[in-house]
């Protein structure tokens, strides 16, 4: 794929302009910036999901297959997984073809043999001669004849994984891939894409899946409005941006300073000047022709030095100062300590069709903080609910403590998915919260004007964690539950997520897959779940 001079924005908003790629295969090209700089958008133009508003994209060969992987499972009304996974890879829309071209040919229609045998080496080479079989082997822990929207979300990742491993295309557009993987699903997908012949350009806040697959990064610097293509991996990325921008800093910092003493020069000398005119006309009347013709002199002096440095400071070649980057400033509100035991389980058992969570005994103490992890569907986001009583459970016992306030941010960032807008879905969970404060506070967790009176359900995934997270800082919580919080936030924001844990005082249970994240959150004990038990693992 070679991309030239592409551009695209909302609005009067520009997202990027001038935007070069060229996408060879083998490539696997990492697409970095913040959230909103305009990474989804940019493979929506790639995958011709949308025009974009100048430039041009081209594929050579012109009949070469583009996949491309949606940031969020579009699980569509009846669909099967069979369905499913036929559509994504492609292999339903080139049976359509197939079909038709082969319609052709019984009728006899002009050129009909020339558009059959595109249609079927099309259906070939996309893998629709075997992709039956092969999705039977894929290792799929569900029914291809289920319906994909009775999926839970770790079995809807699933199936993208299975979607993307039976891909056949010459060109991969991943958007959030590792979106709720599991360690098991991380670790097969990297695999996949690093040996993978086709061109991949893909989007992910996964830092280690960053750091093991990418051969090149795009960043797209909405702060700077400028657009970087580094070679070498994620870390030489990190590396080459960081000497850049201080560089950047100190030429800036340089030419403002030169700039500065130019100017103070030319004033001093221009203050000169004028001192010298007035002290000629004060002592005009003198008849000592000689003193009065030096100070004139002395004057157009000082007037040609500063005339001089003035173009000096024309002549400087001018620095744009490099803009600060916004920056989430994340701080988590603590409630008043709950009681000494913050959530209990007793027999506790949850039935869903063929799945059963538990029978789960497990107790909670204040300030303990607890890592949960497990393949998807083992059973994680259901003990979450049962804990926290959203569950009602088939035996046993599940409560919280006295004094519990809870904060989530859970797996499908429920709060804000409706219709309507963003202040109006924001503000009843925070009701003693004028709506001054509550747009100043949402425009600190980079939600601006333009993002709170949208509809919650245009947002996107990315601006709807932003808003949960918006809504533990205005709610104090002693109990802080986050099921998948890295999921669809940009590097920085996952870093001040991590920041803000460490100073959090109260209870934790937090579910990730993010292996750098489990790294760098301190916790007191870890569970495992597998196949609906759950285990203390140390």
């Amino acid at each position: 794929m070679v991309v030239r001079d592409l551009a695209a924005g909302h609005g009067e908003r520009v997202l990027f302009s001038g935007l070069d790629l060229v996408v060879s295969p083998g490539d696997v090209i990492g697409l970095v910036g913040a959230n909103g700089a305009g990474k989804s958008t940019l493979l929506r133009l790639l995958a011709g999901l949308d025009r974009p508003e100048h430039g041009s994209i081209q594929l050579s060969p012109p009949t070469a297959t583009v996949g491309h992987l949606p940031q969020e499972p579009d699980r569509r009304p009846g669909e099967t997984v069979a369905e499913f996974l036929a559509r994504r890879t492609g292999v339903a829309q080139a049976q359509l073809d197939l079909d038709a071209a082969t319609q052709g040919l019984v009728e006899e229609a002009p050129g009909a043999d020339d558009v059959y045998s595109v249609a079927l080496e099309r259906w070939l080479s996309l893998g629709g001669a075997d992709l039956e079989e092969r999705a039977a082997a894929i290792g799929l822990s569900v029914s291809l004849e289920q319906p994909m929207t009775s999926l839970s979300g770790g079995q809807a990742a699933r199936a993208g994984l299975a979607s993307l491993l039976l891909s056949r295309y010459d060109l991969f557009l991943l958007d959030e891939p590792t979106n709720d993987l599991d360690l098991d699903g991380l670790e097969r997908l990297e695999g996949f894409v690093k040996g993978l012949r086709a061109g991949t350009v893909l989007v992910s806040h996964d830092r280690e899946f960053l750091a093991r697959t990418v051969t090149k990064v795009l960043e797209l610097d909405l702060a700077q409005q400028q657009i970087s293509l580094y070679g070498g991996g994620y870390q030489a990325y990190l590396d080459e941006r960081e000497v850049a921008r201080r560089h950047a800093r100190e030429q800036y910092e340089e030419y403002a300073g030169t700039r500065a003493q130019l100017e103070t020069r030319a004033r001093t000398q221009r203050a000169w000047m004028e001192k010298g005119v007035k002290n000629a006309r004060r002592k005009a009347p003198d008849n000592d022709k000689i003193g009065r013709n030096a100070r004139v002199e002395t004057t157009e002096k000082q007037a040609a030095k500063a005339r001089q440095t003035e173009k000096m400071i024309e002549r400087l070649e001018t620095v744009e100062e490099p803009r600060k980057e916004w920056e989430l400033r994340m701080e988590i509100a603590a409630a008043p300590r709950s009681g000494a035991v913050t959530a209990t389980a007793r027999g506790a058992v949850v039935r869903r069709g063929s799945f059963t969570l538990g029978p789960v005994d497990l107790e909670i103490g204040w300030a303990e903080r607890v890592a949960i992890t497990g393949a998807n569907g083992s059973g994680k986001t259901t003990l979450l609910a049962a804990l926290l009583g959203r569950t009602p459970l088939d035996e046993g016992h599940a409560a919280l403590g006295p004094g519990v306030v809870v904060g989530e941010v859970d797996q499908a960032r429920r709060l804000f998915e409706g219709e309507e807008g963003l202040l109006d879905a924001f503000a009843p969970h925070v009701p003693d919260l004028p709506p001054a404060e509550a747009r100043t506070l949402l425009a600190k967790f980079g939600l601006k004007a333009a993002h709170v009176l949208r509809s919650a359900a245009t947002l996107s995934p990315g601006e709807r964690t932003r808003a949960a997270l918006a809504l533990l800082q205005a709610r104090g919580v002693n109990l802080l539950v986050l099921d998948e919080p890295t999921n669809h936030l940009d590097l920085p924001a996952i870093e001040q997520l991590e920041s803000a844990l460490a100073n959090y005082p109260g209870t934790l249970l937090l579910v990730t897959h993010d292996r750098r994240m489990l790294d760098a959150v301190r916790v007191d004990r870890r569970l495992r779940v597998d196949q609906g038990k759950v285990y203390e693992s140390r």
